[in-house]
């Protein structure tokens, strides 16, 4: 990448010798005749394709600087060398994919294994960043709070085979905070009670919130440390260096007791109703001490990382005025910096960018070079990953002013799961990115979404595009992607992914959308309301999805084979069947308060049909039902006690979260929330509608929203994992659903 600075390109070859040195001297050691470095690059691609992977002849590269793959088939022989294990382990997938062997998704994978190896052109693909990152910190609270180690070996294969080697890893930092606030003096029952619930703790870890959907128990601390001691050995095997947590400041209110004259903040709530949290002051010795000692602590249970994430203000305002701003912010960052420093030697401090897109009023350029002028430029990686939402504050900042920085997207918002995405948006922006002589240190590029297990098609073209000097070509690609998804390309299938481009992935934030303040993928999943927001349409043509979608159908063999094929239906289906559910509800406010009841009573009644047949044909997806979520919750849990305490937060977190402003923000479309929870709502709402206005009075909908509201906590008390329900023909129910909203 153009214009990376002086101090980082030393400092990167000085890396790489030292890792040849010990690669090919004091670590060389052979195991079953492939080297220790090499195997688990094996044991990856054995766990997903099986004994065939002992075909595979892996050669790490000892003279490159570069970031490299190199493909070829020699005497029946796949041959991948590489600079790196990750770039290993992406060319064995790269090359599996290009002859159509295998795609590997989180819904599942498909395998067609040749009998013999086809021919491959000899192919060297290189990538101009250094680092690809992944998982956005909140995937921790809104996707993997209840994932075992099962499911988190699944998704680092997943990330090895994508060639990601800069992965979040934020699993176990709750057992160092414990350890670092007992001694400093505190109770251990009052530090759980002020850690969050385990679905919420993202947020606690920010600085956002204190206690909420607490107490933490320490069973869950013990086995989030366990799982993170796994977690990181299996990354640290596979050659990705994790991002793990630092100290940003913010500290216990109890604190003050055991140290009377400590300079503490209490910030303004983050959100209605919820208590602001207590920052400590960067001039104060307490920060650096406490900060170095909890890098002390985590290093001495998990090892010492080379990158270490911290956020002193996300989504937060600095306790700073306009006479002292720059000073204090620049202290701030020194003190965030210092400890890592001094705690953890060569180390980077990484930070999010979210904060300069999200409030671009507080931080002007001025200030965010106030923020990082007393860190040394290669100490520091800016995550600009909101470009999908906040595009060019890179550029506004000037690529941060010499410091090192990753440009990204977030994607997911919530681990809400509309489908969409922007490819022709991901392939010219990174077209303008790798061509502009503007980027400053630019090091890194990937996608921290905040939810996983949707549209995973957005997943694998992200992640193929840095391999690439000139973007992807859509008509290869997904000719491509077909053939290894499906087993198949033709025709009809190739037109109806032009289709679903334009008719679904054409979208690069959720915008225009049905939400104003609070949030919600579709306006079914939002509070019930009569007063619906003006509706500005969508950027996609919606007309394209039924099209797409019956010519993939018109390729369904059977639902064995096709399984992947039929998932991908399902999810145009759901999204226009979504959005055809706004436009009925909308038809039914207007109704009832035209007093239409009969016409109000009828599309109510299509409302329920269309939403009870969808809800079921939903559950065909594997991760897309309440049932999933609640019991992964469940069995989280060593005490009947506890279990029920994670059904609870699970629950809670998918709907009323946040109070006011954040309620429904991680809605989901999901089996078991379309029938039993947004539809009863809504039910609800026009159930007092029309008796307000067949009795002549004035609707309060404060009032009905209030018994919604009561409705929605008691829901989530429930002591009860609903069942699973899935269609049995998925096929013919989608038909049926699109011949329902043509009538």
């Amino acid at each position: 990448m153009k214009s990376i600075n002086i101090l980082y390109i030393l400092r990167f070859l000085t890396n790489i010798i030292l890792f040849h040195y010990l690669l090919f001297s004091c670590t060389k050691t052979v195991e079953d005749g492939v080297s220790v470095e090499l195997k688990p690059v094996y044991q990856t691609l054995e766990r997903v394709i099986g004994k065939r992977a002992a075909e595979f002849e892996l050669v790490l590269s000892d003279n490159s600087y570069e970031e490299f793959v190199e493909i070829e088939v020699v005497d029946n022989k796949p041959i991948i060398k590489a600079s790196s294990t990750v770039a290993l382990s992406y060319g064995t997938y790269h090359y599996l994919k290009s002859v159509h062997a295998l795609q590997f998704s989180w819904e599942g994978k498909h395998i067609a294994l040749p009998e013999n190896w086809p021919d491959f052109l000899k192919t060297k693909l290189t990538v101009p960043f250094l680092h690809r990152q992944y998982l956005n910190v909140c995937a921790f609270g809104y996707t993997t709070p209840w994932w075992n180690w099962q499911r988190w070996e699944q998704e680092i294969d997943w990330m090895a085979l994508h060639g990601i080697n800069m992965p979040t890893a934020m699993e176990g930092q709750e057992a160092v905070y414990l350890k670092l606030w007992q001694e400093m003096g505190l109770e251990k029952d009052t530090i759980v009670n002020y850690f969050a619930g385990p679905a919420f703790l993202p947020w606690h870890r920010m600085g956002n919130i204190n206690g909420y959907g607490g107490p933490l128990p320490i069973n869950f601390i013990e086995q989030k440390s366990d799982l993170q001691k796994k977690i990181l050995n299996r990354m640290r095997k596979l050659g990705m260096k994790p991002v793990v947590p630092a100290f940003s400041g913010y500290v216990p209110k109890g604190i003050k007791k055991e140290f009377p004259d400590a300079k503490i903040t209490q910030l303004k709530s983050w959100n209605e109703g919820m208590e602001g949290t207590f920052l400590l002051d960067p001039t104060d010795p307490l920060f650096n001490k406490i900060g170095k000692r909890f890098i002390e602590l985590y290093n001495e249970m998990y090892g010492q990382a080379d990158f270490y994430l911290a956020d002193s203000f996300n989504e937060m305002k600095p306790p700073v005025t306009p006479e002292n701003k720059k000073e204090l912010l620049a202290k701030y960052g020194e003190a965030v910096y210092k400890p890592i420093a001094s705690a953890a030697p060569g180390a980077t401090w990484v930070m999010q960018g979210w904060l300069f897109g999200h409030d671009r009023e507080f931080w002007d350029n001025p200030s965010v070079k106030a923020f990082l002028s007393k860190v040394p430029n290669d100490s520091i990686i800016i995550q600009d990953f909101g470009n999908d939402r906040y595009p060019d504050v890179w550029k506004d900042a000037e690529a941060y002013v010499g410091k090192q920085w990753t440009y990204g997207y977030v994607h997911n918002y919530g681990g809400s799961n509309p489908v969409y995405g922007d490819f022709d948006f991901y392939n010219e922006e990174y077209k303008k990115l790798v061509d502009n002589p503007q980027t400053g240190s630019l090091v890194g590029y990937g996608v921290l979404p905040e939810g996983l297990n949707n549209n995973s098609v957005i997943y694998e073209y992200l992640y193929d595009l840095p391999w690439t000097k000139e973007g992807l070509n859509w008509n290869t690609w997904i000719d491509n992607y077909s053939q290894a998804r499906y087993g198949k390309s033709n025709d009809k299938i190739l037109k109806a992914w032009d289709l679903l481009k334009d008719g679904l992935f054409s979208t690069r934030y959720w915008s225009p959308r049905w939400w104003k303040d609070d949030a919600g993928a579709y306006l079914f999943f939002k509070r019930p309301t009569t007063d619906i927001v003006t509706f500005e349409g969508h950027p996609s043509e919606l007309t394209y999805i039924p099209q797409a979608t019956k010519l993939l159908l018109e390729n369904v063999e059977s639902p064995q084979k096709d399984s992947l094929l039929i998932y991908d239906a399902i999810d145009a289906t759901r999204h226009y069947v979504s959005i055809k559910i706004d436009s009925l509800l909308t038809e039914t406010v207007k109704a009832y308060q035209n007093k239409d009841f009969a016409k109000g009573d009828s599309v109510l009644n299509k409302i329920e049909f269309i939403a009870t047949k969808l809800d079921k044909l939903i559950g065909y997806q594997p991760f897309n039902n309440v049932n999933y979520w609640l019991q992964s919750a469940y069995d989280l849990g060593q005490t009947e006690e506890e279990s029920w305490f994670y059904v609870q937060n699970a629950r809670t977190q998918i709907t009323i979260w946040g109070g006011t402003t954040l309620k429904d923000y991680a809605s989901k479309s999901w089996q078991g929330m379309y029938k039993d929870f947004y539809l009863l709502r809504w039910k609800m709402l026009f159930t007092e509608l029309k008796e307000n206005i067949l009795s002549g009075k004035q609707f309060d909908i404060a009032a009905t929203q209030a018994k919604i509201k009561t409705w929605e906590q008691d829901w989530c008390k429930q002591k009860e994992i609903p069942a699973h329900i899935s269609s049995e023909n998925p096929v013919e129910d989608m038909l049926e659903l699109f011949e329902e909203l043509e009538k």
